[in-house]
């Protein structure tokens, strides 16, 4: 069981698909400079980047998508 305050949760965003790329891009970009400052291997450090940007991205997208059906559900259930 997930408990969820009574509002349904944090506000979704204004843009919420492309403000989950911009996050996930800064946080690759971290991770390869991580990488570089502490002298680690370039090659590994872009293939893991690229793969976190892949699967957070989607991860986030997959979310927001599923927050966004519910509102509207709950939005059409809701009399007015």
């Amino acid at each position: 069981m997930i408990l969820r305050p009574r509002g349904g949760g944090p506000p979704i965003p204004k843009h919420p698909y492309r403000d989950s790329v911009l996050v996930n891009a800064a946080l690759a970009v971290l991770l390869l400079l991580i990488a570089w400052l502490t002298g680690g291997d370039l090659s590994t450090a872009v293939v893991v980047a690229l793969g976190f940007f892949v699967i957070a991205t989607a991860w986030n997208w997959w979310r927001f998508r599923k927050r966004i059906e519910e509102r509207e559900v709950a939005e059409r259930r809701t009399p007015e």
